[in-house]
């Protein structure tokens, strides 16, 4: 049966000149990065450089991962962070560090009218749980992470 996906190209980084350039190739529909990648960038203020961003890329959707482990403290960062900007998409691992389930934190903030970016997404069981948890009305991202699924020598789209 052939897969009907809707798949957009997002370039991942924190360097602004980068995401200009990104979006004037014409090729990419948003953005996404992560406190890692901004920490190699030498961003110092999260926000600030949020803010320069949303505003350099005019308009485009950019994913902000929360840095928390717990998942209060995921959702009160989530919950700023949907703040900084239209474009805002909360990215929300699909577990922690400790690999405990998400879903209902995405669950709340979905409901809550959060845009999600749920990500280091591995497994089909955890695509259906998202799609379970997160509300038709409010935009969502689903990152599953083929290559490393791939990587492990198994099909990504079985």
């Amino acid at each position: 049966m052939p897969l009907n996906l809707k798949i957009d190209l997002y370039a991942d980084g924190a360097d602004v000149r980068d995401m200009v350039a990104a979006r004037d190739g014409g090729l990419v529909r948003g953005f996404t990065t992560n406190p890692t990648l901004m920490r190699k960038s030498g961003v110092a203020d999260y926000e600030t450089f949020a803010r320069e961003a949303l505003k350099a890329v005019g308009g485009l959707p950019i994913s902000f991962e929360v840095f928390a482990d717990e998942f209060d403290e995921m959702e009160r960062q989530a919950k700023r962070i949907t703040t900084w900007g239209e474009g805002v998409f909360v990215k929300i691992p699909i577990t922690n560090t400790r690999r405990e389930s998400s879903i209902d934190l995405i669950r709340r903030l979905s409901a809550a009218g959060v845009k999600l970016n749920i990500t280091a997404i591995l497994t089909l069981d955890q695509v259906r749980c998202v799609v379970d948890a997160v509300n038709a009305g409010v935009p969502a991202i689903v990152s599953v992470f083929a290559g490393r699924i791939a990587d492990t020598g198994r099909d990504p789209c079985r």
